[in-house]
């Protein structure tokens, strides 16, 4: 069954034609990365799709009765609202129910009314069938998955910077539990483990998944199909990103030849039709022209190959310099803290030539506090880094700045490489800056696009060693796939922090994995690391669960005014179903000669049975703790 159906959708910005004709079906249960180059259309057409976005042609179908919810914006909340405020409007619908729920336990310790007892336990099996009892261990769940620090809960949704308000509003939309979810970059600013987590947890979503991610290592995981949006069209593939890379190539280079050869056709036609009418016009000859005036005709019929887009492939090198030595970088016993918060404990590593490390974390871990110490940035409070006489760096921050962000990026590069317009030009065509983007103050520019041309900056100075926090951030596919490809051609040492784990099996042939101020050296690629790791938990969690069994046999500690508490409740419940289990004896009785009907009743009272002899074992161990 179709769960999203998008026919002939055209949306305009004045003259900008923005989404041409855009027509697909996203199915009950599917999976589908929506991709696009950066102004392509795609969070415009996810706003269509959760009705936020109006649009001038074309139709919008969404299945009856699905719950949809949009990650896309952050909706706005009461200034007082608390995180754990934001993350309990995900339970609304349960909530109603509980509220309800204990305004007719008010009355039943009143009156013991049939007609209220019946509503109470209509009401209390709907809450255990939506999860009501699961609730608080729901919130812990998404909490832990998505590393919102249970320290956050009590501090106010507001004051949170925006990669943590983003964290909350996806876990809000989580404990939902909607029919369809929308998500709009869902792995920004969540790091390895909770992009991990994210994964495993689409992966058991009964429902239906429509992402647009930059993040490639997600889109392999997670989606099973892809549509693009190019030059305003979809364009339709089964299967994951990296189907969807080869995929997309092999179509370019069939379309390409089609193309080719059509205008290799059209070419010779053309030149036989010109030939025919000059010598019709010199011999006098109506039959020539008529046969001309055909060939031009088949011309037209032939025009029906589009010329393949194909983003224009750039080469950019690096200037490298040589290094004379063994060791590039020593870091002894460096400690670094903030206040109370020591981010780094003593640490103590050594980067060699030719090292390509990828440092990983959990946000705020101090990753790029490391960085800035290895880089001369900032002092630890312990300990030194020694960095080799003949080594060279360059640094990619996570956020660049420029000295004067209101020169325009043709002034910038001219004023710091003192090259002439015409070859600054050039060398900026190869980083995609081209036309009269040149001409855009610094200030003006994305945060991807400042990144871009720091690094082509950097490329323009010998370095032997480089070193990139974040580089792909703010990237789209394409841009991502680039920067790839100009660190292919690098063949210095590499030290980067990255969330990008499709960047980080690309690159990294040593892990440095950074939590509690402390480090894992692990010599080997990130795939071979977490293998290595998954392994190192499992075992540390058998150690754990042994050293625990003998704690389970104490008793807990138990509130006995809770315990009351739900006892009661328990014997309402119980009540409830006597009754409706009376009312189906009485059925039964009138339903003796319908033997469908019957059967029915006999099912139906088979588990009301199969409830109250749980409730009744749930009411004896409640008992024991009051009595």
């Amino acid at each position: 069954m179709a769960e999203i159906v998008c026919q002939d959708i055209h949306k305009y910005y004045g003259a900008n034609h923005i989404l041409k004709g855009i027509s697909f079906e996203i199915y009950e249960g599917e999976r589908v990365g929506l991709l696009g180059r950066n102004g392509a259309g795609k969070t415009t057409l996810f706003r269509i799709l959760g009705g936020s976005e109006p649009f001038e042609e074309g139709q919008v179908f969404i299945a009856r009765g699905r719950q949809v919810e949009v990650l896309d914006q952050i909706p706005t909340f009461p200034g007082d609202y608390t995180v754990r405020d934001v993350l309990n409007t995900g339970f609304e619908n349960l909530l109603a129910i509980q509220a309800r729920m204990k305004e007719l336990e008010a009355k039943l310790d009143l009156n013991q009314d049939p007609a209220l007892l019946k509503q109470y336990g209509e009401l209390s099996t709907l809450f255990e069938s939506k999860g009501g009892y699961m609730m608080e261990t729901d919130l812990a769940r998404v909490c832990e998955g998505l590393s919102i620090d249970p320290r956050m809960l009590d501090e106010p949704f507001c004051k949170l910077s925006g990669g943590e308000q983003t964290r909350v509003n996806l876990g809000r939309i989580i404990l939902k539990k909607p029919d369809i979810l929308l998500l709009d970059e869902p792995t920004n600013h969540l790091d390895v483990k909770a992009c991990e987590w994210l994964e495993e947890y689409l992966g058991s979503f009964k429902g239906t998944v429509v992402a647009i991610s930059h993040d490639r290592y997600f889109l392999d995981r997670v989606v099973t199909r892809i549509i693009e949006i190019e030059q305003g069209r979809a364009v339709l593939y089964n299967g994951n990103y990296s189907y969807y890379v080869k995929e997309r190539e092999e179509r370019y280079q069939k379309q390409l030849k089609a193309y080719e050869q059509e205008q290799k056709k059209i070419q010779q036609l053309e030149e036989a039709a010109k030939r025919l009418h000059d010598w019709a016009n010199r011999a006098d000859n109506k039959s020539m022209h008529k046969r001309a005036f055909a060939m031009e005709k088949r011309i037209e019929w032939l025009k029906k190959t589009e010329k393949p887009f194909h983003e224009r492939e750039l080469k950019a090198v690096f200037r490298e310099k040589n290094f004379s030595g063994k060791d590039f970088i020593k870091i002894r016993n460096v400690s670094k803290a903030y206040g109370e918060h020591e981010v780094l404990k003593d640490i103590s590593l050594v980067v060699r030539n030719g090292d390509r490390i990828g440092l990983l974390g959990p946000n705020g871990c101090g990753k790029t506090t490391l960085l800035n110490i290895i880089t001369g940035n900032l002092e630890p409070d312990t300990g030194e880094v020694i960095i080799g006489n003949s080594v060279n760096f360059a640094f990619l921050p996570q956020i660049v700045r420029f000295e004067r962000d209101d020169l325009t990026m043709l002034d910038t590069v001219r004023y710091e490489m003192e090259w002439s317009e015409d070859t600054a030009r050039n060398r900026l065509a190869a980083f995609r800056f081209t036309g009269e983007e040149v001409f855009k103050p610094v200030s003006a520019l994305s945060g991807g696009e400042k990144s871009r041309l720091r690094l082509f900056l950097l490329m323009q100075h010998e370095i032997n060693l480089l070193i990139l926090d974040e580089p792909t951030n703010h990237l789209d596919v394409a841009s991502r796939e680039w920067i790839e490809r100009t660190l292919e051609s690098y063949g210095g040492t590499l030290l980067f922090v990255s969330h990008d784990r499709y960047f980080i099996s690309k690159f990294a042939t040593r892990i440095w994995d950074m939590n509690g101020g402390e480090i894992t050296d692990f010599n080997g690629t990130y795939e071979e690391y977490r293998l290595w790791n998954a392994t190192r938990r499992s075992m540390q969690a058998e150690t754990a669960k042994e050293k625990k069994k003998p704690e389970q046999t104490a008793k807990k500690r138990v509130n006995p005014k809770e315990a009351e508490r739900k006892l009661k409740a328990v014997e309402r419940e119980i009540m409830a179903f006597e009754l409706e289990m009376a009312e189906i004896d009485r059925e039964m009785e009138k339903e003796a000669s319908n033997y469908e009907r019957l059967q029915e009743l006999i099912e139906e009272k088979e588990n009301l049975k199969s409830k109250i002899d749980s409730l009744y074992e749930n009411w004896v161990e409640l008992s024991e703790k009051v009595y």
